[in-house]
């Protein structure tokens, strides 16, 4: 497997594999795979393996035997009743709940913790608003390795810091966001206490890659019209379109899906840039929103994900955590599928754009959902209403239904 690990920005390669950003330029750093061995074959040459994850290993950066808890392989839901109600020709919603620790980061963690099992690294770490850790901890306790993560107080869900726990981890809350999280992360890995996994890490999108390779395989490798995503800290967008690249550029497909990425209001600073057809962003400090997944004011791939959006004539919109959690709760009820508050930020943006003409109701899109409901179960009883209670009788229960 040939790759090499770049600059994003300068186009330096790297040679020190602990690096998390240029040492000339400070920019993200990306890898670039040697794909001319996969010249005049085609995507279902794959599909003598498992849908998941390392069916498409000619596609990831990883020599040794992976470490797996067989991710991927996830379910891409055709919601006509959804579509009808928000007036658009098809919709699809790519659950990623259905994941090993019920998020898309596993697929990242695959490949990262991978890595840092190759580099014989004995400690991992990460900072995250919940996700990140619960997936972390479950494949370093997979790996017999060390795991360490720090959590802005009072900011994570309940079910995310419960995993963390569950698996192991080492977990520190500390006084701050996600991005005060991130900074104290990266120093500990700069002075060689741990191999940070954020998505700063340049082999963590490699991994969520696999999600939109997995999309086009179950729709038989026809390109959908438009793909949406939640954004929070912006690799996974990213991850999609460089994932979609590549098959382009080897003839596997003919043209890209539209890339489309939806903020939260109170966490929007990418949506900013986009409304100023900026390439850059400015951080937001204290960001906040229902959907803790995505409360990121300062996305360490937000320059990417804007690459992402406008090079396939994209959007990036915001919307109201009434919009998010309106979204959340038509999906359960209207489809059976169960995700967290981040997760229906893809589906809230397509009815916001679809209602402000901003995109055609005639397209066949596809809405990512990054995480299970059970993840943020507070939020979901908080929006339930008050639980119905009467006496122990048919009669008492038949009024209490009527009711």
């Amino acid at each position: 497997m040939k790759y090499a690990v770049k600059c994003w920005e300068c186009g330096k390669e790297i040679d020190n594999p602990f690096l998390d950003e240029c040492p000339s330029c400070h920019g993200n750093l990306t890898v670039e795979m040697d794909l001319s061995h996969l010249e005049g074959t085609s995507p279902a040459d794959l599909r003598s393996r498992p849908l998941g994850v390392w069916r498409y290993e000619h596609f990831l950066p990883i020599r040794s035997e992976p470490v797996t808890l067989q991710e991927g392989g996830t379910p891409l839901y055709d919601c006509r009743k959804l579509a009808e109600e928000y007036g658009v020709r098809d919709l699809y919603v790519k659950f990623e709940g259905a994941n090993p620790t019920g998020s898309f980061k596993d697929r990242g963690m695959t490949v990262g913790v991978s890595r840092a099992v190759e580099l014989g690294c004995k400690v991992v770490g990460c900072a995250s608003t919940g996700n990140t850790s619960a997936s972390l901890a479950a494949y370093a306790a997979k790996a017999g390795l060390k795991c360490v993560v720090l959590l802005p107080s009072g900011k994570v869900a309940s079910g995310k810091l419960a995993q963390a726990m569950f698996f192991g981890a080492k977990v520190i809350t500390i006084d701050g966001n996600f991005d005060d999280a991130l900074r104290v992360v990266k120093d500990l890995a700069h002075a060689g206490d741990l191999y940070m996994l954020n998505s700063v890490n340049p082999f963590r999108p490699e991994g969520q890659k696999t999600l939109c390779f997995e999309i086009l395989d179950q729709m038989n490798f026809e390109v959908p019209d438009r793909i949406i995503y939640p954004v929070g800290n912006a690799a996974n967008i990213w991850a999609g379109y460089k994932a979609l690249k590549e098959w382009f550029e080897l003839g596997w497909i003919d043209h890209m899906p539209i890339f489309t990425g939806v903020q939260a209001g109170g966490s929007a600073p990418l949506v900013n840039s986009f409304a100023h057809g900026q390439e850059d962003f400015k951080a937001i400090k204290d960001p906040e929103t229902v959907a803790t997944a995505i409360r990121i004011g300062n996305p360490a791939s937000g320059k990417k994900a804007l690459k992402a959006v406008y090079d396939t004539g994209g959007i990036m919109t915001a919307v109201s955590d009434r919009e998010i959690i309106e979204a959340q709760f038509l999906l359960g009820r209207k489809e059976g599928v169960g995700v967290e508050p981040a997760s229906a930020a893809s589906l809230a943006g397509l009815k916001r754009l679809l209602d402000e003409g901003k995109i055609s109701r005639r397209e066949k899109v596809v809405c990512v959902c990054t995480g299970h409901v059970l993840k943020d179960p507070d939020t979901v009883m908080a929006n339930c209403g008050k639980l119905l209670k009467t006496e122990a009788t048919a009669e008492a229960v038949r009024k209490a239904i009527a009711n």
